[in-house]
């Protein structure tokens, strides 16, 4: 290579023409560079040109011509080897890809400084080497495509992110004060046997009302006690309603279960009432049934009263007054002793020691009847309860309303409630 070098720098033992020099400025300065990187067909040519010159056979024109014939054949190696690079390209994430792009295809990139040497490759050359360039920037692009579109088809997860949601982080919540007591409430019961029922909140008024013994002239079937969905005027049954109690599933499980039945019924319940710290149009009721043989008031006294201790605490007594409702006989509403001043008086109880908290009796002949179980051989008490009620005795929540407003600053008072 130096001796190739030495006699190409003496200008006097050179005749090449000053047109042929120019031509071929950009190989000579490719592969007269000290960095030039020659293959084996290169040192082949460049080995039989120097014994040529050895011999002091200056044959400039012929030298110059076999180096940009090798020019060319090293520019179309260059091409082979970027196509076997981009066919075994490949990326781990956008950002390598945009490398790989930039590698390749940029204003520096590999493929545009083959393009600016295209234009010193003779005429007669430059359909097979511009195919060669054409086929490399081709495959380059479609497969730099290709690896693209992989990437925006991978499930990030980003078609589920809710963009109106609060920005991270987020603070974690807290169980609502209804489904603590709730909670509570059925586990009480089930550790006394009752399994949970369930039924719909749109009903009609054969299970509300007709087979739980109220009277066809009931107020409870008026329309300023009950939101109406569908009224049939020909036959009452078939009115179709929200629910008012929860004792809708006691009947349905009655119509469907063979005793010995014991459920509690949680679940909401509707009526048309004014919203006030003490009512709402719509609240939470847990409603318990137990039917069998020779079930008895003293039975349904002793789980009130285990209910109510385990719940208050176990200095808790209660009391049962006589009452009415149509669906039992006889009925009562249970009163606790006052969990705030211990039975004494105090304004929560109006001063009488003693707060109710349900309604309980014993399952009417009439309603065993209507489900299609014998009242002569079977019978059962039932009771309900409002959940707002006992979280109100428990935790001593004034306002009914706070309990539907989702005011965090309420909630976030029942954090260490469980």
């Amino acid at each position: 290579m130096s001796v190739l070098t030495d006699k190409l720098a003496d200008r006097e033992s050179c005749s090449i023409c000053p047109a042929l020099r120019k031509t071929l400025s950009v190989p000579l300065r490719i592969f007269l560079s000290p960095s030039a990187k020659l293959s084996l067909t290169g040192q082949k040519l460049f080995h039989g040109i120097s014994k040529i010159m050895q011999q002091k056979l200056y044959l400039c024109t012929v030298f110059l011509c076999t180096l940009y014939i090798y020019y060319i054949l090293t520019m179309i190696d260059k091409i082979n080897a970027l196509l076997q690079e981009v066919e075994a390209m490949t990326a781990a994430n956008a950002e390598e890809l945009e490398a790989l792009r930039i590698k390749y295809l940029s204003k520096k990139g590999a493929i545009n400084e083959l393009m600016a040497d295209f234009r010193s490759v003779p005429a007669e050359l430059k359909k097979e080497v511009g195919m060669k360039l054409n086929e490399l920037k081709t495959k380059a692009q479609e497969k730099i495509a290709t690896l693209k579109e992989a990437f925006e088809s991978q499930d990030t997860g980003m078609d589920e992110l809710d963009l109106t949601r609060t920005a991270y982080p987020i603070e974690l919540g807290t169980r609502h004060p209804l489904t603590l007591v709730k909670n509570e409430i059925i586990d009480i019961f089930a550790r006394m046997g009752f399994n949970i029922a369930d039924g719909p909140e749109v009903e009609d008024d054969l299970h509300v009302y007709t087979k739980l013994n109220f009277a066809a002239d009931h107020p409870a079937r008026d329309m300023q006690d009950t939101f109406f969905v569908e009224v049939n005027p020909e036959d009452v049954t078939k009115n179709i309603i929200l629910r008012s109690h929860t004792s809708s599933v006691q009947v349905r499980t009655m119509e469907h279960t063979q005793p010995p039945i014991r459920v509690i019924c949680p679940g909401r319940v509707y009526r048309n009432e004014a919203i006030s710290y003490r009512a709402h149009c719509f609240f939470h009721q847990v409603e318990g049934l137990y039917i069998d043989k020779g079930v008895s008031f003293t039975d349904l006294k002793q789980v009130l009263l285990l209910f109510a201790q385990e719940m208050f605490g176990s200095d808790t007594k209660i009391r049962l007054r006589p009452s009415y409702f149509p669906f039992t006989e006889p009925s009562a509403e249970m009163d606790i002793s006052c969990n705030i001043c211990g039975g004494k008086g105090c304004p929560f109880c109006k001063g009488t020691g003693w707060v109710e908290i349900l309604g309980c009796g014993m399952v009417d002949p009439n309603v065993l009847e209507a489900c299609g179980i014998d009242s002569k051989i079977y019978s059962g008490y039932a009771f309900g309860m409002g959940i707002e009620r006992i979280t109100n005795l428990k935790y001593q929540v004034k306002d009914l309303r706070m309990f539907s407003e989702n005011d965090t600053r309420f909630l976030r008072e029942f954090e260490s409630a469980y």
